[in-house]
């Protein structure tokens, strides 16, 4: 994206905290997003470390920054830190998003609604009345877990090498929610993957499950977007079932940040292009 010759005094700046955080989409998604609905807004990524978000949050107050963007490893600390919590952000203890009404900071999730939204704009998909499997107990998980729940989903199955974290994810769907065995998960309508498992530069297996335990019919979504297509996707292709990676997710819930932040509509369809691209560049 070329560098815009028209920053001024008025212009409003958004901010994202994380550490590491150059390899961050978000300064490509919602730089593209302002350019597209004509905001004299811009968007910048700062490391952060941890032990430093207070700090942070003050001199983003101080210095009038109009919208915060939070990533690892610094949500739930933010959480811990902030004025105010949306209902969502309490229940999950983490905070993805910050707004600010003259010196109060209230913090957002916007992972899982995020999450939702990708499933009806990408697959044409609804989790009410669906049974559910989660793979993952971080903060992902949690975050999913929570909203296939709210939208309804008939039963919420987490799946974690850890009993205790998975029953704690599971928790967030309240009487819809239970811990689930690796060989149930062709008994659901939705898979998702929420484990960094095949992610590029990520060690471990390259898949967080048997893919021969899939089977037609079911929809498939691996949170993962770097590569696009994970051994997972492209396994679960092969057994005829419906699989879609995260991009959709990674924009949608960056789209609710900027509604919060601007009030303004997000375009969509310009953010997703400007991601492919710049995941294409790398």
């Amino acid at each position: 994206m070329a560098q815009r010759a028209d920053l001024s005094g008025r212009t409003r700046l958004a901010i994202v905290l994380g550490d590491p955080v150059r390899h961050s989409l978000s300064p490509v998604i919602h730089n593209a997003a302002f350019a597209a609905c004509g905001l004299d807004w811009v968007f910048l990524a700062c490391e952060v470390p941890e032990g430093r978000v207070r700090e942070a949050l003050a001199g983003a107050t101080a210095l009038g920054i109009d919208g915060l963007s939070v990533t690892m490893p610094h949500k739930a600390a933010v959480a811990a830190a902030v004025d105010e919590l949306s209902a969502t952000a309490r229940l999950l203890g983490a905070v993805n998003c910050v707004t600010r009404n003259g010196d109060r900071l209230v913090g957002h999730s916007t992972d899982g609604d995020g999450f939702t939204d990708a499933l009806a704009s990408e697959a044409g998909w609804s989790p009410a009345g669906a049974r559910c499997a989660v793979l993952g107990a971080g903060g992902a998980g949690r975050a999913v877990a929570l909203a296939l729940a709210d939208a309804g989903a008939a039963e919420v199955a987490v799946l974690n090498r850890t009993p205790h974290n998975a029953a704690s994810a599971a928790a967030l769907a309240g009487d819809r929610g239970r811990v689930a065995a690796p060989g149930e998960v062709g008994d659901f309508d939705l898979v998702v993957n929420a484990t960094p498992l095949g992610m590029i530069g990520h060690g471990g297996p390259p898949m967080p499950l048997d893919p021969a335990r899939l089977r037609k019919g079911q929809l498939l979504v691996d949170l993962v977007y770097e590569p696009a297509e994970t051994a997972l996707l492209a396994a679960a292709r092969q057994r005829g079932v419906r699989a879609f990676n995260g991009v959709r997710m990674l924009v949608h819930q960056a789209a609710r940040a900027f509604e919060l932040w601007t009030a303004t509509e997000a375009p969509v369809e310009t953010m997703v292009t400007a991601t492919g691209e710049a995941l294409a560049r790398r």
